[in-house]
């Protein structure tokens, strides 16, 4: 084994977004925009998606990445998780003896990266003596510890364990600071998904990134679409 493979994943059946990974964002395909930055990285040696849409297939390989197989339709559904995209695509590698070492898992859904950041991830993990994976995070503006769920009875009941609803409502300072997973990018060994049967594991090294944006619905879009031409604007301005 040896190398680096991104690998996207860029089904065709949302649901709550019909056609999302590509749909136009600043007049592109929203696929298109995780398959540049993957394009644009130093420690990337391959970049492949995982679809089971052949116009999705398309779309990709216009964009300059490599689509080798249509993923079957059973792991292509709302329930099917990320560890049925992975091991599919690593089998079929590994029957051609293309096995990378490191699975870079870069998800379309959270378009505003950085080449240089998805490479100093790699590196991280890479250069880790423990870790059995890397998963990018970002601190949470409000810890998890203020979070709630609704009871059967239609009441609110802390998350936090020992919390009563008044201690819940204490300043954010008061609370441990949270993080959460944010998709910019995550790193997975080959060799620990092979031994273990897990993409994951126990020894999660975290990543941690800017506040990070991610698309889910349509609302999620139209902010992304601001915040990019905001950005471009921005940038015009200081040229």
């Amino acid at each position: 084994m040896k190398g680096v493979i991104a690998l996207i994943p860029a089904r065709s059946g949302s649901k709550g977004l019909p056609d999302k990974n590509i749909k136009l964002l600043s007049g592109k395909p929203l696929l298109n925009w995780s398959i540049e930055t993957c394009l644009q990285s130093k420690r990337i040696d391959r970049v492949m998606v995982s679809t089971d849409s052949e116009e999705y297939a398309d779309i990709a390989l216009h964009a300059g990445a490599e689509v080798p197989f249509l993923r079957p339709s059973e792991i292509s559904q709302d329930h099917s998780t990320d560890k049925d995209f992975i091991v599919h695509a690593l089998d079929y590698l590994k029957t051609r003896d293309q096995l990378p070492e490191y699975v870079v898992h870069i998800r379309p859904t959270t378009p505003i990266r950085e080449s240089n950041l998805v490479d100093k991830a790699i590196l991280a993990f890479i250069n880790s003596s423990n870790a059995t994976s890397l998963r990018s995070v970002h601190e949470m503006p409000e810890s998890a510890y203020k979070t709630f769920e609704i009871s059967p009875g239609n009441f609110l009941i802390p998350l936090a364990a020992g919390k009563n609803n008044d201690e819940s409502n204490k300043a954010r300072q008061s609370f441990p600071i949270t993080y959460s997973a944010n998709g910019y990018v995550d790193v997975l060994s080959t060799k620990f998904i092979n031994n273990f049967d897990l993409i994951h594991g126990d020894r999660i090294m975290p990543f941690m990134t800017p506040y990070t944006l991610e698309i889910d619905t349509h609302e999620d879009f139209n902010i992304i679409e601001t915040v990019i031409s905001r950005k471009a604007n921005h940038n015009i301005k200081k040229n």
